[in-house]
């Protein structure tokens, strides 16, 4: 199964024609024609806790943190 996300501007000539061919497939099996507002798009992208991310920008005003060299994640951490 492949997801595709589609930006389309619906006010233009190309993109009313796109969506029209698109409400054709509507009821066909293999295919789900999934609609999301921009707007409600931009919303779902905030996925990480709000708590979180203030904790990770606080360390870094801070600068007490550990880089982690991903070639060697024990070795960075002291661990190895």
């Amino acid at each position: 199964m492949k997801t595709l996300t589609v930006k389309i501007n619906e006010r233009t000539k190309i993109g009313k024609a796109f969506i029209a061919m698109f409400d054709s497939f509507k009821g066909v099996d293999g295919i789900e024609i999934i609609e999301t507002d921009s707007k409600k798009a931009k919303k779902k992208d905030d996925v990480y806790n709000p708590e979180f991310v203030k904790m990770v920008l606080d360390s870094a005003k801070r600068g007490d943190y550990t880089e982690v060299d991903p070639k060697d994640v024990w070795g960075s951490l002291g661990l190895k």
